[in-house]
């Protein structure tokens, strides 16, 4: 099964957070893993911002981490861009929207712990 990541599940993976849950754990073990552009971009933002501290810069960090792993980067296409018009506003995020999306135009499930998500028409892994 081919799934995309949120941003913070791929981050906790990394670190074997206790966070993940025990459906989440084995769905990362056992599928083809993707994870956004936008993904991406979001944790650059934040490590930027001070608010994520990674042990090395972010470029080389995540792209040694994903090829480690196996996971493959999800590209932003402009049908992923404009499904967003067709999404309800249960959630502002831009990041979360653009996953969403990227989520249902792919039929990929979406792995993650935001309950906000819930609300979107989208298959979800816990």
């Amino acid at each position: 099964m081919r799934v995309l990541l949120d941003t913070h599940v791929f981050l906790w993976a990394l670190t074997d957070s206790d966070k993940l849950s025990a459906v989440a754990r084995k769905t990362i073990s056992t599928s083809e893993l993707f994870w956004s552009a936008a993904s991406v971009w979001e944790t650059l933002i934040k490590v930027q911002a001070g608010k994520l501290p990674l042990p090395s810069p972010v470029g080389d960090y995540l792209t040694s981490r994903m090829l480690a792993n196996g996971v493959s980067v999800l590209p932003i296409s402009l049908q992923h861009v404009l499904r967003i018009e067709r999404l309800e506003m249960h959630h502002r995020d831009p990041f979360d929207r653009i996953l969403i999306a990227q989520s249902i135009e792919e039929k990929m499930p979406l792995v993650t712990a935001d309950p906000t998500l819930e609300r979107y028409p989208v298959e979800m892994i816990w």
